[in-house]
């Protein structure tokens, strides 16, 4: 996922306050396939984080309460979130070493 994922949409444009919902759209990247382990899943899950994560920082200034709303909702909305947190960690530190080592 990048920022280009996000769609804003207002369920009531004639609101005077404009409250829009943000939606994310992703085709595939993570699997939701009955057949996947968890771990795997979580790993897939942790990378989307990750570089949704990295495109806010890279391409949008001063984005980092963005950054942390995201996660925070992600945290309230998926069940699983404590262990996708656990693996966006590993996968952080993978990608410090990629970018630090080449």
């Amino acid at each position: 996922l990048t920022t280009s994922n996000i769609l804003l949409r207002n369920p009531n444009p004639t609101d005077e306050e404009w409250k829009p919902d943000i939606v994310l759209i992703d085709f595939g990247l993570s699997s939701t396939a009955a057949n996947t382990k968890k771990i795997s899943c979580h790993e897939e899950r942790a990378v989307d984080l990750y570089v949704l994560e990295r495109a806010f920082i890279t391409t949008h200034v001063d984005s980092e309460t963005l950054v942390d709303e995201v996660m925070r909702g992600y945290k309230a909305a998926c069940q699983a979130s404590d262990s996708v947190f656990v693996r966006l960690a590993q996968v952080r530190s993978r990608g410090r070493k990629r970018e630090c080592f080449g």
